[in-house]
């Protein structure tokens, strides 16, 4: 079950925050940071951060996505990340090398922010 009209929950703010200028800009820095190879694709950026949006519109309505994160505690870069896992997952035409580095990817944003991929209380 999703949460209640009126509930605030991180999803549901990140969900808000993901139609905001900040949200692209977050999304041109991750891209850029940790050297995604479609980084300079604004093409790409602007389907991700679609992707990424609804993936917590999804858990807004309670899908369950994350084994170690409930749906009313998806944020948005954990959002980003399982919008791009979701896509290698189901693309079999990217290139060997494009996968090779994309995965790259989605390893350093799980490796250096662990703590969003958890549930917050375990932050305490």
């Amino acid at each position: 079950m999703g949460d209640r009209d009126g509930d605030e929950t991180i999803a549901r703010r990140s969900l808000e925050l993901a139609g905001t200028f900040e949200a692209e800009v977050l999304v041109w820095l991750m891209l850029g940071k940790w050297d995604h190879p479609l980084a300079a694709d604004e093409e790409f950026r602007d389907n991700l951060l679609e992707a990424a949006s609804s993936v917590l519109a999804g858990s807004v309505d309670g899908q369950r996505l994350f084994d170690t994160v409930s749906p009313a505690n998806v944020n948005l870069i954990a959002a980003l990340w399982y919008a791009e896992a979701t896509t290698l997952a189901g693309d079999s035409s990217i290139a060997a090398e494009e996968r090779r580095e994309r995965y790259a990817w989605l390893e350093a944003v799980r490796r250096t922010i662990p703590s969003c991929f958890c549930e917050p209380d375990e932050l305490l």
